[in-house]
C-alpha cells in the first residue's frame, strides 16, 4: 500500500500518523506518539480500528532527546510491512514572510526555515530536527513542510502590520497568527456541520492557546502575532504583554535577553501565575488560591479576546471549542460561555457535560460547538496534493 507519514514534533513528544493512499483518497492506518522524552519515554501506537500495536516504555537515558525519539520511532516503523512510503509531511510552526502554502523541502528551504527559529524557539527547532534526519536517511522520499502560519496569510495589510516604520514590515516583522492547520481543519468541518454559520470564532485551547475569527471559512484575525507568545495566556507563555515589561526586565532588572526569553517561553503563563503547574487539569483540581487565580485569568482573557474577534467580524453566528482544553474541559467551556452572554450565547449544561458536538441551548443566539481538531489529516491532505501536482 502506498502511504504517507505525518510527523508533528514537539519539545517532549513526537506524534506520528500513517495514511494509506488510493488515488487522492487518504485512509488513516496508524496513529502513534512517543512522549515523556527525557523523563518517562513511552512509545504507543494503535491501528485504525483501535487495536494496540505497541506500548513500550524506555529508560530516560535511552530516549533522552528528540533525535533519540525519532530514531526509536523510525526503528519501530521499519518493522511494519505492507507500506510503501511515498512522502513525509511535517508540521512547521513558522513559515515567516516567505511561505504562504505547503512547500517541498530542499536544503535551501530548510536553511530558510532555520532562520525563523528565534521566532518560535519552543517549536521550530523540534519541527526541523526530524526533517533533517529524514532527508539524510531517505533522500529520495519527498519531505513537505506544512505551516501553522499559512492559513492566516492574506489578511488585509492594516490588520497584520504593527505601528512601526514601514521598513520593519518589509523585513517580515508583522502579525502572522498560528494554529493555522487546526483552524483550517475546523473551517472544513464547519462546512459540514454548520454551513449557515458565516461569522465564527474558534478557540484552540490547549497548552498553546489562541483564537481565530473566521468569515466564510477564511481567517480574518488571530490572537497570536509575530511569535506564538501573543494573545491568550498559555501553559508556560504569558500571552498579551506590554513590551515595556520586557524593556524593564532588561534595563532595570538586569536580565539578559536569553533570561527574558526563557521566562516568557518556559516559566510564565499558567505555570508562572499559579506557581504550581502548566496543566489546566491540575489547576482545576487544586484548592490553592493561586491555581484559582490562574484559571480566572485564563477565562477572563479568553472572553476579552472573543469580544475583540466579534468586533472584527461584526457579530458572530457560532463559537467553536477545540484542542485539549477546549475539547475536554466542560468547566472551562461553561465559564467562557457565561462571559459571552452579552453576545447571546447560552449553554445547554447537559450537552456540555456529555459533551455533545452542539452544546448551545435551543434559545441561544450563538451556536456553540465542540469539534475535535485534526492537524495531522490536514498535513496529509496538503502533502498528497503537493506530491501529486503535475510539476511535483
Amino acid at each position: 500500500m502506498d502511504a504517507l507519514l505525518v510527523i508533528n514534533a514537539g519539545s517532549s513528544s513526537l506524534k506520528f500518523q500513517v495514511f494509506g493512499i488510493a488515488g487522492m483518497d487518504l485512509t488513516r492506518q496508524i496513529r502513534g506518539k512517543i512522549d515523556g522524552i527525557g523523563t518517562r519515554p513511552r512509545l504507543q501506537a494503535t491501528a485504525a480500528d483501535g487495536t494496540g500495536l505497541i506500548d513500550q516504555t524506555y529508560d530516560a537515558k535511552a530516549v533522552r532527546d528528540l533525535p533519540a525519539a525519532i530514531a526509536e520511532t523510525r526503528r519501530w516503523l521499519l518493522t511494519l510491512e505492507g507500506f510503501e512510503l511515498r512522502a513525509v509531511g511535517h508540521r512547521v510552526v513558522h513559515g515567516g514572510p516567505d511561505y504562504a502554502r505547503p512547500v517541498l523541502i530542499d536544503a535551501a528551504v530548510l536553511d530558510r526555515l532555520a532562520s525563523y527559529q528565534d521566532l518560535a524557539p519552543l517549536h521550530q527547532p523540534n519541527n526541523l530536527a526530524p526533517i533533517r534526519l529524514a532527508m539524510e536517511i531517505n533522500p529520495d522520499v519527498p519531505q513537505v513542510a506544512c505551516f501553522d502560519t499559512a492559513f492566516h496569510r492574506g489578511h488585509a495589510k492594516h490588520t497584520d502590520c504593527y505601528a512601526l516604520p514601514r521598513a520593519f514590515y518589509d523585513q517580515g516583522i508583522r502579525r502572522y497568527g498560528f494554529h493555522g492547520l487546526s483552524y483550517e481543519y475546523i473551517a472544513e468541518r464547519l462546512r459540514e456541520v454548520a454551513p449557515q454559520a458565516a461569522r465564527v470564532i474558534v478557540a484552540h485551547l490547549g497548552s498553546g492557546a489562541s483564537m481565530c475569527a473566521l468569515r466564510d471559512g477564511r481567517s480574518i484575525e488571530n490572537t497570536m502575532g509575530f511569535t506564538a507568545l501573543d494573545g491568550l495566556p498559555m501553559g508556560t507563555r504569558p500571552g498579551q504583554l506590554d513590551p515595556g515589561v520586557v524593556l524593564y526586565l532588561i534595563m532595570e532588572k538586569g536580565m539578559s535577553a536569553q533570561a527574558v526569553s526563557d521566562l516568557l517561553y518556559h516559566d510564565a503563563g499558567l505555570k508562572g501565575l499559579s506557581g504550581l503547574s502548566n496543566d489546566m487539569r491540575d489547576l482545576l483540581a487544586s484548592d490553592d488560591p493561586h491555581a484559582a487565580l490562574a484559571v480566572a485569568h485564563f477565562v477572563y482573557r479568553c472572553v476579552l479576546n472573543a469580544g475583540m474577534l466579534a468586533a472584527a467580524l461584526g457579530g458572530i453566528d457560532a463559537f467553536v471549542f477545540t484542542a485539549g482544553v477546549g475539547e475536554n474541559s466542560p468547566s472551562i467551556r461553561a465559564r467562557i460561555v457565561e462571559g459571552l452572554a452579552w453576545l447571546g450565547a447560552e449553554l445547554d449544561p447537559a450537552a456540555n457535560e456529555a459533551p455533545a458536538a452542539l452544546i448551545s441551548a435551543s434559545k441561544s443566539r450563538v451556536a456553540i460547538h465542540v469539534l475535535p481538531t485534526d492537524e495531522e489529516l490536514m498535513i496529509a491532505r496538503h502533502t498528497l496534493a503537493l506530491i501529486s501536482a503535475p510539476n511535483a
